[in-house]
């Protein structure tokens, strides 16, 4: 999963359908160039086009409330033979300019055949998002870390309190099943009997309920970095966790290798004992960055579980730590200023996900404790499993004093074509998630030989997706990511 706590035709079967009614379904959307209609809309792109797909707030109430979902299209650029729906995960993250994103990666040729359908969820950004105000205050820093956890989790229990009594059925509405239902009626509004589904990340997991809804109407569907078919956001801690332990030990092994540049120890012992001696002694000594920032324990123990293709960087720096020097800091950002946001729909200034609606969507479904101090045994548990990686778990503290109760997921397995993608590597969506999706709901699984979250669409095997959602055509065949850098003498 992204920050945001962080991705179709058979053509006989179309030929079946009746024309009238889909043209007429399709016709009914007032698609307009998304950057006439949306704020905050990239001026450059003159690709896209936006429309807004009404829907009920409660779908056990359709004739109440409503909202709208805003969508997105890429029309196809060749022969047309149907669309494909994307998610990128999350979840509270925009879909909207995922068509867009698509069209200029190693996965274009999708758009060969297909028009390219993005969307906001509900609750976020262009579709109903929910404005609340962010709780900044600081723990005292003289006080145990114990305390300044509470401390944050309690702001933000107060925060996110303070949010859902704003809406409280709108909040409640925020749930993996009623996100598919959305994509449904998304479906319905394109005028397609069937349509495709690509998810990424949480989007893996709408694409599995909206399988397990809507069978009869997915053409093909391929999920990226797959979620567990259980959502439990310990396990995700946990599980994480467990994964960076061993991305560490990688590391390690790497850095063994290349001894005669990193001079840590030459076997993956010896480099695990220096590592961690450095993050001691940083935890018991800081320092202060080029930055202002404090260089201490937990900033040698961030660099520890970097990606593979930063390892030479991470390396580097831990070089610098231990010789008593202070790393570069990154590269400066430029400064940019939140635009407030205006009201509901193509006036809402666009920013790309939304916190709360995911700090929402996962406590509404996940059952992991709400009460702080469960939460916090289940930390100190994790950092005895894991000493190096444990530390960094951030989804369980999420649902402290949540009020709604949670209903979980419940995926069942279905008939239309499913291509799984994992990662051998990852840490994000660790592997054994996938494998324990494709166990409960089937499908073919591919694997990449990375450690990469989502990225099968900027990689040379994006190539197996277009051949999928052109043919159905499923894959097992491991391919290759990108390659860890050489170190620098």
């Amino acid at each position: 999963m992204p920050k945001f706590r962080l991705l179709v035709p058979v053509v006989a079967a179309v030929a079946m359908v009746p024309l009238v009614p889909a043209l007429a379904s399709a016709q009914g959307l007032d698609w307009k160039p998304c950057v006439s209609i949306a704020k905050g809309w990239d001026a450059d792109d003159q690709r896209t086009e936006c429309a807004l797909v009404t829907v009920p707030l409660d779908y056990a109430d359709p004739a109440g409330r409503t909202i709208d979902i805003a969508v997105s299209r890429i029309r196809a650029t060749g022969e047309r033979t149907g669309a494909i729906v994307f998610n990128p995960g999350g979840p509270g993250q925009s879909g909207m300019k995922t068509p867009l994103t698509i069209a200029g990666s190693k996965a274009a040729g999708l758009l060969d055949h297909h028009d390219l359908i993005g969307f906001d969820p509900r609750g976020v950004d262009y579709s109903a998002s929910l404005q609340c105000d962010e709780d900044d205050a600081q723990p005292d820093p003289s006080s145990s870390e114990k305390d300044q956890a509470r401390f944050l989790a309690e702001h933000k229990a107060a925060a996110n309190a303070a949010c859902f009594a704003k809406d409280p059925a709108l909040v409640k509405s925020f749930t993996t099943p009623n996100i598919a239902r959305d994509v449904d009626r998304v479906r319905e509004a394109l005028g397609e009997q069937k349509i495709g589904f690509y998810g990424v990340s949480w989007g893996t997991a709408l694409g599995a309920e909206y399988r397990t809804l809507f069978d009869s109407h997915v053409d093909k569907m391929l999920l990226d970095s797959v979620m567990s078919p259980e959502l439990n956001l310990k396990t995700m801690d946990d599980d994480q966790a467990a994964s960076g332990e061993n991305t560490f030990r990688e590391f390690a092994a790497w850095v063994a290798r290349y001894d005669s540049v990193y001079h840590f120890g030459g076997t993956e012992p010896q480099v695990e004992k220096a590592l961690l001696a450095l993050r001691a002694e940083l935890t018991a000594h800081s320092r202060t960055g080029p930055d202002g920032s404090p260089l201490n324990g937990d900033a040698v123990g961030q660099l520890l579980a970097y990606p593979r293709p930063q390892w030479t960087e991470a390396a580097g720096q831990l070089v610098a730590i231990r010789d008593g020097a202070t790393p570069a800091a990154p590269a400066a950002q430029p400064a940019t200023t939140a635009s407030p946001k205006t009201g509901f729909g193509w006036d809402t200034e666009r920013t790309g996900g939304n916190s709360f609606q995911q700090n929402a969507l996962l406590c509404n479904e996940s059952p992991s404790p709400r009460d702080f101090d469960a939460v916090w045994q289940d930390r100190l548990d994790r950092i005895k499993a894991n000493p190096v990686t444990g530390s960094f778990g951030f989804y369980e503290p999420m649902c402290v004093g949540w009020p709604q109760p949670a209903t979980q997921w419940h995926f069942s397995a279905g008939k239309s074509p499913l291509q799984l993608v994992g990662h051998a590597f990852e840490p994000v969506t660790p592997i054994g998630w996938a494998l324990a999706m494709q166990r409960h709901i089937g499908g073919s699984l591919m694997t990449i030989e990375d450690d990469a979250h989502g990225s099968l669409s900027s990689l040379p095997c994006a190539a197996a997706a277009v051949t999928f959602f052109d043919t159905g055509q499923t894959s097992t065949q491991s391919c290759p990511g990108d390659p860890v850098p050489a170190p620098k003498a």
